[in-house]
């Protein structure tokens, strides 16, 4: 099993070798030749991946490439599938070093992803998405979940969804109490379904990113977007206004119990069997297990009792309450040294069916060209879900562990239990995050 510091060393050398030219050798030119020129010669290519197997986007695209076969013998679409995050990451920048990506790989719009743009290893995807005309067809929210803090946008969003915090109507009557006005209403919540014997809130703690979620609320609706794209370049502080408002904020939820005992060893599945079986009154989930908990599928005994509320604001909230998490799932890339005719060609043919047969497996499309379908066995919450995906508003929360170089985001991933649970305080918490961001942030966007 590999260490956390084994990671972290290879991820260092990897960025280093892309940087220093030493990667693939790359220009910025190569990322903006969309139309390569030659003749479309049928052979396997191939995409490594972070997405479950079973999964709508593998689904989708794998009846895509068939089809796209049938024009073109000798055609294949290899897909090389590591779901583990952690192990994916490694690979992805392991072959990143050794020069050896494939023609398509996932990633999220990290520092590693803009570092690799940047070297020319990615097309341009804004300009190629145009040059398809198919760019207007993209939900504003799914394209700026991909994009750098630039602005420019090299991953293509297969997903389009929100979050939202489904909860428990019968467990809130039982406890007496509102869906929380605010995001300081959270602990009053917790400590009045506690006393009635409640567990407030299912957390899958043991993946962590659903933990570090909560931590990016407060900033979000205190600053919008501002106050993280400074703090991951060294440039905020914790110890700011911002961040200790956050900061305090995860404490006093654990202060309140608000999460299940043991939750930093829950997984998914268990998490949510928390809430679905009625034992957790609040779970903060998206869209994408709309089959889960909004349909006939869900428990009948809870089923009924089931709605779900949006990130609340704060007081004087420099965001508004229809902006909140609206995540386009990791993207993908496009590998610029590898980018022939072929690749163009599938691609093009790919994304203008992925949103018919994508949509009909009952998922949100990241594109507005084609009419939701909704399961004949949905509740009313699942046409709910697709309503608010088309009424997102102009700003959305970028997930901490896509804005934090790798180094600070582990450690942030290994402290927010130790600050929830209460074995550290907040101004250690604080003084410890803050020394490292400030020797990690900066040098992973020297270059910015």
């Amino acid at each position: 099993m590999k260490t956390l510091r084994t990671i972290t060393v290879a991820a260092v050398s990897a960025l280093a070798l892309i940087v220093s030219g030493c990667g693939t050798g790359a220009s910025v030119q190569d990322a903006n030749n969309i139309n390569p020129t030659g003749d479309i010669k049928a052979r396997e290519i191939s995409w490594l991946l972070s997405r479950p197997a079973d999964g709508g986007v593998i689904t989708a695209m794998n009846k895509i490439a068939k089809e796209y076969a049938k024009k073109h013998p000798g055609f294949s679409l290899n897909l090389i599938t590591t779901p583990d995050r952690p192990s994916y990451i490694q690979k992805l920048e392991t072959l990143a070093a050794a020069k050896k990506l494939p023609e398509l790989f996932d990633i999220d719009a990290t520092p590693f992803a803009q570092k690799l743009a940047a070297s020319g290893n990615m097309i341009n995807i804004e300009k190629l998405l145009k040059d398809m005309n198919l760019y207007d067809e993209y939900r504003t929210s799914a394209l700026d979940y991909q994009r750098f803090d630039d602005g420019s946008l090299y991953m293509v969003p297969f997903e389009s969804q929100v979050e939202v915090f489904f909860y428990n109507k019968a467990l809130f009557k039982q406890a007496g109490v509102e869906v929380p006005a605010t995001l300081d209403d959270f602990p009053k919540v917790c400590k009045a379904l506690r006393a009635k014997g409640i567990t407030p809130i299912a957390l899958d703690g043991q993946d962590m990113w659903p933990l570090e979620r909560y931590m990016a609320y407060y900033p979000f609706r205190a600053s919008g977007g501002d106050y993280i794209k400074q703090l991951k370049r060294g440039k905020a502080k914790l110890s700011d206004e911002v961040g200790r408002q956050a900061v305090e904020w995860m404490a006093s939820l654990g202060e309140a119990g608000c999460f299940q005992e043991g939750f930093s060893s829950t997984g998914y599945s268990d998490a949510q069997a928390l809430f679905t079986t009625g034992k957790a009154a609040i779970y903060n989930d998206g869209s994408w297990d709309a089959s889960a908990l909004a349909t006939d599928s869900l428990n009948s005994e809870v089923r009924d009792d089931v709605d779900y509320f949006h990130l609340p604001v704060i007081e004087n909230s420099a965001t508004a309450q229809n902006e909140y998490v609206a995540p386009s799932g990791i993207g993908m890339a496009v590998n610029s040294q590898s980018f022939d005719p072929l690749v163009r060609d599938f691609l093009e043919f790919a994304l203008k069916r992925y949103p018919e047969v994508y949509g009909s497996s009952g998922q949100i499309s990241p594109t507005t060209n084609v009419e939701p379908t909704i399961p004949d066995n949905a509740t009313p919450l699942y046409k709910r879900l697709f309503e608010d995906a088309d009424n997102v508003g102009q700003t959305t929360a970028m997930p901490w562990d896509t804005q934090l170089d790798s180094t600070s985001n582990t450690r942030l991933q290994q402290e927010l239990p130790l600050l929830v649970q209460g074995d550290v305080s907040v101004d250690e918490f604080i003084s410890t995050m803050d020394k490292v961001i400030a020797e990690n942030g900066p040098k992973a966007f020297a270059e910015d």
